[in-house]
């Protein structure tokens, strides 16, 4: 149970940084005050009611347009920018040692040792669980 967890904490972490460091742009499409058509990934489409300019100098439309181009432009967050230069020389070491220890944690040793194989036994002159026996009359 504590592992997966663990995992779900950690995937919903992943995504926390990744939404808050994404940013993105909602281009919406007015036509008078109502709203015609909203994208994300590309500039909104016009409902076709777009006043064309005219096609002489002489000739100039005096009326208004009635469509609107409104964009929201939702920054992400850049402070997750890490640098190795404001890390003192302590920090370094600590790092460094973490990392060599934890690799090294996980290796295996070939076979297992055992340091006593070496040596022999002591002989054994009296049984010691017999001396130290008690009957009970």
């Amino acid at each position: 149970m504590k592992k997966v967890f663990h995992k779900i904490m950690s995937m919903l972490m992943a995504f926390v940084v990744l939404l808050s460091t994404m940013s993105f742009s909602l281009n919406m499409h007015y036509c008078g005050d109502i709203l015609v058509e909203t994208a994300m990934f590309q500039k909104a489409e016009g409902c076709g009611m777009e006043m064309q300019k005219p096609s002489s100098d002489s000739c100039s439309i005096t009326k208004k347009n009635c469509c609107d181009e409104k964009q929201v432009v939702v920054d992400g967050q850049d402070e997750l920018q890490f640098s190795i230069d404001k890390i003192s020389f302590e920090q370094q070491v600590f790092i460094t040692s973490l990392i060599y220890t934890y690799i090294n944690l996980f290796e295996g040793l070939d076979k297992n040792v055992s340091t006593f194989e070496e040596y022999m036994s002591p002989l054994v002159i009296k049984d010691i669980f017999k001396i130290d026996e008690t009957y009970l009359i």
